[in-house]
């Protein structure tokens, strides 16, 4: 699995990194939906993390891995076991997709605030309409939105 980065500005004239959101927080915010879409709410059953690789169609050794640092940073809990699986801590309308980024990815535009780059500047503006778009979407809001998109694709005769 290639981990290309889904958008990377980078300046044309010192080819530093101004934002870079890589596949795993992609991956990352699709198994999510699917946990949500499932049901694995706080004190609901834990949803095998296999089942989630297999639906989304993401490998497993990589989605153990995404779903490892998120469970280390408090997003999620797993339990071991034949009924084991994984949960949310909170719930899923409460995570943000800012939050899932910026677990696996580090924080969005650390590299433009390090410039100390003006308030004015295009840069610091892009990164924050970023970080106001990500941080105002929620993985439940995501997962609803994939639920209805998928009862409107039935057709009646």
């Amino acid at each position: 699995m290639r981990s290309v980065a889904t958008l990377d500005w980078s300046s044309k004239l010192d080819g530093d990194s101004l934002i870079t959101i890589t596949s795993k927080s992609r991956y990352a915010v699709r198994a999510l939906c699917e946990l949500a879409r499932l049901g694995a709410v706080p004190g609901g059953k834990p949803v095998p993390i296999a089942e989630l690789a297999r639906r989304r169609d993401i490998p497993l050794q990589f989605l153990e891995q995404l779903f490892a640092t998120l469970r280390r940073a408090g997003m999620l809990q797993s339990q071991r076991g034949v009924k084991g699986g994984y949960t949310f801590v909170k719930d899923p309308g409460e995570v943000t997709v800012l939050e899932v980024v910026e677990q696996l990815d580090g924080e969005l535009g650390a590299d433009v605030k390090a410039e100390g780059a003006d308030q004015q500047d295009v840069w610091t503006a892009a990164v924050r309409s970023l970080r106001e778009v990500l941080g105002g979407a929620t993985v439940g809001e995501i997962a609803q939105r994939e639920a209805e998109a998928a009862g409107a694709r039935m057709y009646y005769i």
